[in-house]
């Protein structure tokens, strides 16, 4: 009977060409499925049974955002910040400020991309290069986040949980998404396309 239905189902997408559809429907199943867990994870246990290397990990990570961001902000942009190093704190000439907490880190962006990666179809080989290269992506994604942000809290400070909400946190998702897009597209489908051709 499962059987059945599943053969009308795959048919049914094959005659009106939805693999991409499916494909879709499958990456915003799992981001989902991720996401809650890691908030249940983070909020109700705790990251039990590794809550201290979270704990640990997640503020090395914030202190290297913050260092790099405070960097690029200063010497790049020419913003002039006062510095509160032992809370990652940046305080702006307009009285406005920002802090890098642990949840900055870019941590969950990373792990998400990469169960992601690992829970989806493709080949390991391929997969071994193309989640360093995702996560540094992120990393890169997350330093923009909050280099646009201080930007905004310099020029626009009224507009900065707007940004902080609405524009820059979806961004991690954005690209997440369009890596997401590239590893079945360019790189998943072509090593099947090789293998039909080979086993021909």
């Amino acid at each position: 009977m499962k059987t059945g239905i599943l053969k009308t189902i795959q048919n049914f997408i094959k005659k009106h060409q939805l693999e991409s559809l499916k494909d879709v429907a499958l990456f915003i199943i799992i981001t989902l499925v991720i996401h809650f867990l890691w908030r249940y994870w983070a909020n109700q246990l705790h990251y039990v049974p590794i809550n201290d290397f979270m704990s640990d990990a997640q503020a090395w990570m914030a202190n290297g955002v913050y260092r790099q961001s405070v960097w690029f902000v200063q010497h790049i942009l020419g913003i002039e910040l006062s510095l509160v190093r032992e809370s990652n704190s940046m305080y702006f000439s307009n009285e406005s400020y920002m802090y890098i907490n642990r949840s900055c880190s870019g941590l969950k962006q990373i792990m998400q991309f990469v169960i992601l990666m690992m829970i989806f179809p493709g080949p390991w080989k391929k997969k071994l290069w193309f989640i360093p290269l995702g996560i540094f992506i992120i990393h890169l994604t997350n330093l923009f986040r909050i280099i646009g942000l201080s930007v905004v809290l310099e020029t626009i400070p009224e507009y900065w949980q707007f940004s902080h909400d609405y524009i820059f946190r979806p961004l991690f998702y954005v690209v997440i998404f369009f890596m997401w897009v590239w590893w079945v597209d360019k790189i998943s489908k072509r090593n099947k396309a090789k293998n039909k051709k080979a086993a021909r």
